[in-house]
């Protein structure tokens, strides 16, 4: 083979291509399924607790009609606006905002669907989080969740 200037930056170009690791970062998609049912549980999300890092997304899938996602009034870091969807339609949220997210399902909030999103695990809004006025199943769940899971 002759080597020339064009053969030897095709193969340097070649080169670079297979044995170079590119950094490019991306950010993490979590998926959670709004459901009717799983296991023994009834009007539940797929993960109760979801942790990402600053940046990530959540995507809530209505894999069963009639759910919703609400961040609960009180239950978000500072700063973070009002999130609700539209009832039988995925949503998305990135979390740009570190702390912990407490949401629930608004038609089956008492009969305990609720989750939490721990972003950067950052607990500085714990304190609020545990104030937070849980009713039904919820209420049994929340506290569950704080000491089984040791989220909090």
């Amino acid at each position: 083979m002759r080597y020339t200037l064009k053969n030897i930056a095709i193969l340097t170009v070649a080169f670079f291509l297979t044995n170079v690791t590119f950094s490019t970062s991306f950010a993490a998609t979590v998926e959670v399924e709004m459901l009717n049912k799983q296991d023994k549980e009834r009007m539940v999300y797929s993960q109760k607790i979801v942790r990402i890092n600053v940046g990530e997304k959540v995507i809530w899938k209505a894999t069963s009609k009639g759910h919703n996602v609400e961040f609960i009034k009180g239950g978000v870091p500072q700063g973070v606006k009002k999130f609700k969807s539209k009832t039988s339609k995925d949503a998305d949220y990135t979390f740009d905002v570190p702390g912990i997210y407490a949401y629930w399902c608004t038609p089956h909030k008492t009969m305990g669907m609720i989750g939490f999103v721990v972003v950067g695990d950052d607990k500085s809004n714990l304190e609020i989080i545990k104030k937070l006025r849980f009713s039904g199943k919820s209420k049994k769940l929340a506290k569950e969740l704080f000491i089984l899971y040791k989220i909090f």
